[in-house]
Formats: C-alpha cells, structure tokens, sequence
C-alpha cells in the first residue's frame, strides 16, 4: 500500500493551510472524538496533558507532511514560529481558552474537517508538479492523441498556473470551480456551470489565452458519472496527432486499388464462383465496369459531402481509406478527423452530410432503374424474393412494380436498380449507430457522449447475432469492432445541443440506414397488398 495516497485524506491539509497549528490539528483531535458517542470537551484534561498531546501529535504529523510534500517558504517560516511557540509552557490564559470553547465549536470540526478536506485533497491532485504518479486519475473518454507512456515527456501544469485558472480564468460568472483532479497530464475541474455553455466556453477560453496564450486547451465535457459539467485544461503538447509508420497516402492508395477490384469482380457473376480464375479471364472485369461506376459513384458522392460540410465547419480530415468487399464491392471509407471538433453541432453537420448526399444519388438512381427499361431488353433476370432483404427497396419495388412482382416468380430489372441499391447499402451500413461510424458520431452530436456507447454496444450485439445470417453482416461487424469501435475524441464543447433542423437531419440519417438494413416482412401477393 502506497504510504502518502493512504494518508493523503488526512494529511494534505498540512502542506495547504496557512492558518495557525491549533486550527490546522483541529480535524485530527475532531476525528478523535468523533468515533465516541460521548461528547467531550477540551476542559476535562489538564493543560498540561493537552498541550504534551499536541505537542507529539505535532511532531509526528509535521514529519509524515515532511514526505509527502515540498512546503514553500512561507510554510517553512511559519513552521518555525509555531515551533517557538510550542517550545513554550501553556499559560493560564490558554487553559482558560480551552474550557471556555463550546460544545458546538467541537461538534462543528467533523464538518471543518470534511469541508477542509474535500478542497484541499483537491489542492494536492490539482498541483500537478507534487503529483507522484500514484494517484487516482478522473474517469473518462481519453483526450485525443494522447499516449499514457509519454506524459512524462510532457511538462505539467504547475500549481501556480493551476491557482490562477482557478481564481482568474474560472470564475462566478462563468464556471465555479468547487473540486479538482488530475487528468492525462491536464486537470480536470468540477464545479458549477453559470449561464448558457458555449457562452461560458468562450469567456473562459478568451481569458486564458489572454493569460497564457495558446500553451493550454480547454475542454468543457459532460462528467460521465454523475452526468454534470466539468472543465478540462491540458497542455496542447499532449494533444499531437499520433503519427504513423505507413504514410497515409500510400496505404490509402492500396486500399482504393483493391477497393476497385473488388467492385469490378462484385459486377462479374462468372469470377465470382471462383476468384482464382481472374487472373485467367482479366479482361472480363471489363463487364463489370457500369456496375462499378455507379457504386463508386454513390460512395463518390458520399465523400464529397463530408468534404463540403468539414469545409464549412472548420475540421480537418484526414486521407479516406476504402475498405474493399467481395460481397457488394465495398464498406465505403474510413476517414480520421485530424483535429478537435468545436462543437457536437459541429460533428453532426460533417457525419451527417455523408450519408445525406449518398441516400439522395442512390434513391434517385435507384427508382431511375424502376422507371426506364433495361437498354438491351433483357437486363438482369431476379427471383423476386430478393426484394425482401430490403423494407425500403421491397416497398418502392413493390410500389412501382405492382402485381409483378410476386414471389417465387423471376422478373427482369433494370441492372441500374441492382447498382443503386448496393450504393444505398453502402450507405446504409455506414449510418449504423456504432462507434466511430458516421451514424456512431450522428448519435454521439444528437444524445451525447453516454447515450451514443450505450447505442454502439446494442448494435454491435444485434450485428453479431445478424452475422449468423449474414456473411456480409459477419465482415462488417468485424471491422467495427476491431477498427472504428472508438471511442469519438472529445469536442472542445461537448454540452450544447445542436440546432432543431440539424437533429431533424441526423434523425432521417438513421431512420434511412434502418429502413435499407431491415428486412421486408410482407409477401408479395395481391392478397397481401389489398391486405396491407
């Protein structure tokens, strides 16, 4: 057991309070007296036995105080005044003093002693300097590019800085500090949040730049366990981007090279039954390029949405990694945000626009398929019980094709459709709820920060169990877990709930994803249809 983190509750008073030694052991003599159900008073012992009980009570919490910190040196003249004054016999007077003090005065110091306490343990975790390593650090997502390994590396935040966030950065109009506690080389603040957040948020961030220019950063998160305001300050050295062994540009080329293959075999049925045989029959990739242009046409444009919105709102992001898929082409494109989000409104205008752009292309292209007939006559001959792994496609089919479509009877479509509705599932599959998805981060802007792990640890369950179904749901469930499970790096500001209309956005974001993911459950009948 740790020696100074066992009596740091106790004892890091001491190394805090500049008032007198009677009032610094007072909780100690309280805790004293506290355990017995007796009220006892200070008048009952002779002068002699109380000030010789001090007096080793002194000696012996002044040497445990010795270790755990460094006092300054007002600490250091004050020890030696006291020491004066304990060398002193107790006069008459004190002895007078301590029968005359109160019952009430002794039953308050308990409280003295927690209130006392709660602040200054907070003084000790908060000087980051005097921190050994062996405290316990605040629970919460990680800050961004942060490696745990190399925060020594770091200069921490001193206690003087510390003090002066707290009496002239923070303040009663902005953001009143009430705790503190070391956080990933930063501190975290606990206290009570004044006014509107992103109010707050500037206030506080235009005062400590003005104090210490652009040394720090500031966060204002949602504390996940008690769901209340805290305010984070950690170095901006701590929050460089992790870099990486493979380039970038060169491991995202790869990845589109074969993300490109797999959507020019996915358009070839003949390769598919055996892919060995590609290499034999290259040139019949060439039949599966209209395919592959369209699905890349629609994940093209998913892209370029979230390009646009990152424009518009200020984040960088990073090189987009395709995922190749020999089931439908491909997952789409993992893409980094290389900086720190402002805002949750923010997030959800650049996860969002993604999705948004894809649905539209793919929907209009895909009734496109529906309306104009195939060019050579024939197009791509179905059964129609493929509808039914779609609510949203098996509806509009059922919609547009009518009496038709029934099942267990083939019908000719449109190649068009077919193309369109694995952009749409590209699409869909990106806006489930998990992790770093688009729909993870879509439902982390819209609930916030508990509400969206809650949502991913349901739909990687649902996924798992949907892989014992699905062999493209198996691979996709995969990636999420291993690759985008998260969690989303926090936003500067992550207390202000985005704008009505931009909920309303996120919301048909999932609502689409659900209906392209879910299964048609009507049969194809005209029984059912009058039915229904």
């Amino acid at each position: 057991m740790n020696f100074t983190t066992t009596f740091r509750g106790n004892l890091s008073l001491l190394s805090h309070c500049s008032s007198c030694c009677d009032i610094r052991f007072q909780p100690i003599l309280a805790s004293l007296h506290v355990t017995r159900p007796v009220r006892c008073r200070l008048g009952n012992f002779s002068s002699y036995k109380v000030s010789r009980f001090c007096r080793k009570k002194r000696e012996l919490i002044c040497r445990v105080t010795d270790t755990q910190t460094e006092p300054d040196s007002n600490n250091d003249k004050e020890k030696e005044v006291h020491d004066g004054q304990e060398n002193q016999p107790a006069t008459a007077s004190d002895q007078e003093d301590d029968k005359s003090q109160p019952d009430s005065q002794l039953d308050s110091q308990p409280q003295v002693e927690n209130q006392i306490n709660g602040n200054d343990v907070a003084d000790t975790k908060g000087g980051v300097q005097q921190d050994d390593g062996n405290g316990e650090v605040a629970s919460g997502s990680p800050l961004p590019g942060v490696k745990p390994q190399q925060l020594d590396e770091y200069i921490r935040i001193p206690k003087e800085t510390i003090d002066i966030l707290k009496d002239q950065v923070f303040g009663f109009d902005t953001f009143f500090v009430t705790n503190q506690e070391p956080y990933e080389g930063g501190v975290l603040f606990k206290g009570n949040l004044r006014g509107q957040a992103a109010k707050t948020y500037e206030k506080i961030s235009t005062r400590m730049k003005n104090k210490f220019g652009d040394q720090y950063k500031l966060f204002l998160l949602v504390n996940p366990e008690d769901d209340k305001p805290v305010a984070v300050v950690v170095p901006r050295k701590t929050l460089q981007p992790e870099s990486t062994a493979v380039p970038e540009w060169f491991a995202a080329g790869a990845f589109g090279l074969v993300t490109v293959f797999t959507l020019l075999l996915r358009n070839v049925p003949a390769l598919q039954s055996n892919l060995l045989s590609t290499f034999d029959n290259v040139n019949l990739l060439t039949n599966g390029l209209p395919g592959a242009l369209v699905t890349a046409l629609v994940i093209g444009v998913h892209e370029l949405g979230h390009i646009l919105a990152a424009k518009s709102t200020g984040v960088e992001l990073g090189v987009p990694y395709f995922v190749p898929s020999w089931q439908i082409g491909s997952f789409g494109a993992i893409t980094r945000i290389r900086n720190i989000v402002s805002k949750r409104e923010d997030l959800l205008k650049v996860a969002a626009a993604g999705p948004l752009a894809g649905f539209s292309l793919g929907f209009v292209l895909f009734l496109v398929g529906f309306i104009f007939p195939p060019s050579d006559g024939i197009g791509i001959v179905v059964d129609a019980s493929v509808f039914h792994e779609s609510f949203l496609a098996g509806g509009f089919a059922k919609l547009l094709l009518g009496d038709v479509l029934k099942d267990g009877t083939p019908i000719s479509v449109n190649p068009l459709v077919i193309w369109a509705w694995a952009g749409l599932l590209i699409n869909a599959i990106n806006s489930i709820p998990a992790g770093e998805l688009d729909g993870g981060r879509i439902a982390f802007a819209l609930w916030g920060r508990k509400a969206s792990t809650r949502l991913t640890g349901v739909s990687i369950v649902l996924l798992g169990l949907s892989s014992l179904f699905s062999d493209v749901t198996f691979y996709w469930v995969v990636l999420v877990f291993f690759l985008q499970r998260g969690p989303i790096a926090p936003l500067s500001e992550e207390i202000t709930d985005p704008d009505d209309k931009y909920i309303a956005l996120g919301v048909l974001v999932l609502f689409l994803g659900l209906l392209v993911c879910l299964p048609y459950p009507f049969p194809f009948s005209d029984q059912a249809v009058s039915n229904f």
